[in-house]
């Protein structure tokens, strides 16, 4: 499918590993201009040069945290008028005690999963509407469909950045702006393999038994490919995604059994 879309421009955070570099390839091979942003710039430079040997398109990158108005700030002066923009905290969840929190515990994850995304959103939206075409999607998971124990503190924030999504698009979709949030489950990366490692040591048992356990738990049999998300995410900002905005959608390999 030709999801025309060539010659827009995007910014995508935490480009360099994982769902966010598959996204970035995602949307290159689409023909679309990339900004790609991430911490670490050794991997970012690596990933930008291997989407410009790959597809061809403008490759631009910022080396940022880009959870932090400051670091968005210049973002948005290398790509001031972007088309798309996909939203990715790159931080790794990781499981708590919710009795032993203050607020500054609260207020962390708040910023890092719901006040960065928004107030990255605020910054692109105005302009799309002028321009009548926007795309947005925000990374999230897929367990804000089924909060799991011990992670209070990320389900929450994720929620809250979802209900706010949901109250906005609807001023915006008439200027063919669009919002999403894509809902990834179990995906073959760095992140997910560093999350089961950590399952293993606190669940005293073997990584090799907690990947068992997670693939015979997907009714896919199987961990996703990156590129999985990545293409959905492509195909969500594309010209004929215009109808769709303000959902949460699970990729999942059928994990998530509930209707909504």
């Amino acid at each position: 499918m030709e999801l025309n879309i060539s010659g827009r421009k995007a910014i995508v955070s935490a480009a360099s590993k994982g769902l966010g570099r598959a996204t970035a390839f995602s949307l290159a091979r689409e023909g679309v201009d990339v900004t790609l942003i991430a911490r670490n710039e050794g991997p970012l430079e690596e990933t930008a040069e291997e989407i410009r040997a790959a597809t061809g398109v403008t490759v631009t990158t910022v080396a940022a945290d880009a959870n932090t108005e400051e670091n968005q700030d210049k973002v948005m002066a290398v790509c001031p008028e972007p088309d798309i923009l996909v939203t990715n905290p790159g931080v790794r969840q990781v499981p708590g005690d919710f009795k032993t929190w203050g607020r500054d515990e609260w207020q962390y994850w708040l910023d890092v999963h719901f006040l960065s995304s928004i107030r990255f959103v605020q910054r692109v939206v105005p302009g799309m509407a002028e321009r009548k075409f926007g795309r947005v999607v925000n990374m999230s998971v897929s367990f804000i469909k089924f909060p799991q124990a011990n992670f209070a503190h990320t389900h929450s924030a994720r929620l809250a950045l979802s209900g706010a999504v949901a109250s906005m698009v609807r001023d915006l979709i008439g200027d063919n702006v669009t919002i999403n949030t894509v809902c990834p489950g179990l995906f073959d990366t760095d992140a997910l393999h560093t999350n089961l490692h950590g399952h293993a040591k606190r669940g005293n048992t073997t990584y090799e038994a907690i990947v068992e356990d997670r693939i015979s738990n997907c009714p896919a049999g199987r961990f996703a490919d990156p590129s999985e998300c990545g293409d959905l995410i492509a195909f969500l900002c594309s010209d004929q995604a215009g109808f769709i905005s303000g959902q949460n959608i699970v990729n999942d390999g059928g994990v998530y059994q509930g209707l909504f």
